[in-house]
Parts: structure tokens; sequence; C-alpha cells
């Protein structure tokens, strides 16, 4: 069993921008959701297209209508559709990850080169004559 990120609210937000719908000339594309669902699998995990679970169906018909869906600009559709109404659930970002800059590690100045304190001891710069 897989699990499904999309609410049927957004669904029914997404599902007029989809191509291959019942009332779209042409052969319809099996399940619009259940192919986003995948899509949304992919980048919540990361994984390559061969690691898609069997639920989804074959991941090389997954790929090449994700490639078509993305040259045709439908994934930009979509993503107007629902950008109203941001679920921030996915953008929030930890802490502990994110690099500091070294000046924000608490250090007061830098590095600093101080003088001796007997001069004579240093001796004369070698780039005087």
């Amino acid at each position: 069993m897989i699990r499904t990120i999309l609410t049927d609210a957004q669904w029914e937000r997404m599902a007029p921008h989809c191509l291959g719908k019942d009332t779209d000339p042409g052969r319809s594309g099996g399940d619009n959701r259940l192919f986003l669902e995948a899509v949304l699998w992919k980048a919540r995990t990361n994984s390559p297209w061969r690691d898609l679970p069997d639920e989804f169906g074959q991941w090389n018909t997954i790929f090449k209508r994700f490639d078509d869906w993305s040259r045709k600009g439908v994934f930009e559709r979509i993503f107007e559709a629902v950008s109203d109404d941001p679920d921030m659930e996915y953008a929030m970002i930890d802490a502990t990850i994110v690099p500091v800059h070294r000046h924000g590690h608490g250090a007061k100045g830098g590095l600093k080169i101080r003088r001796s304190e007997n001069r004579k001891a240093v001796g004369r710069p070698k780039s005087l004559p």
C-alpha cells in the first residue's frame, strides 16, 4: 500500500489542468491522480524512476508521461492553480542543516595578526634593503 498525499480538495483544483481527461480528444491517460501521486513520490524521495513502487504502474511509462507534461507546461499550470493556498508543511527549514557563515558562529572579529612584544627579537624585515 502506498501513502498518498493529495487531498480531495487539492485534486479538485488540479484535475482541470491535467492532460488525458475523458473529455479531451484522443487517448485518455489512465488515472491522472495516481500519476500525480507518483510524481510527488519521486519528488519526495529523490529516488530514481526505476525505484518507483509497482502500485503506481510501470516506471518508464510514468517517466515518459512526466516528460510529456513537463514539455507542455502542465505542471506550471497545476502549480499556478494551487499556489494561492500554499501548504507550508514541506517548506519548513531545519536549522541544523543550514550552513552558517563563519561570523555567525559567535566568534568575535576573526583572525588577528598580533605584533611581537619585542621588535628587536623579530629582526629587520627581509623585504627592506
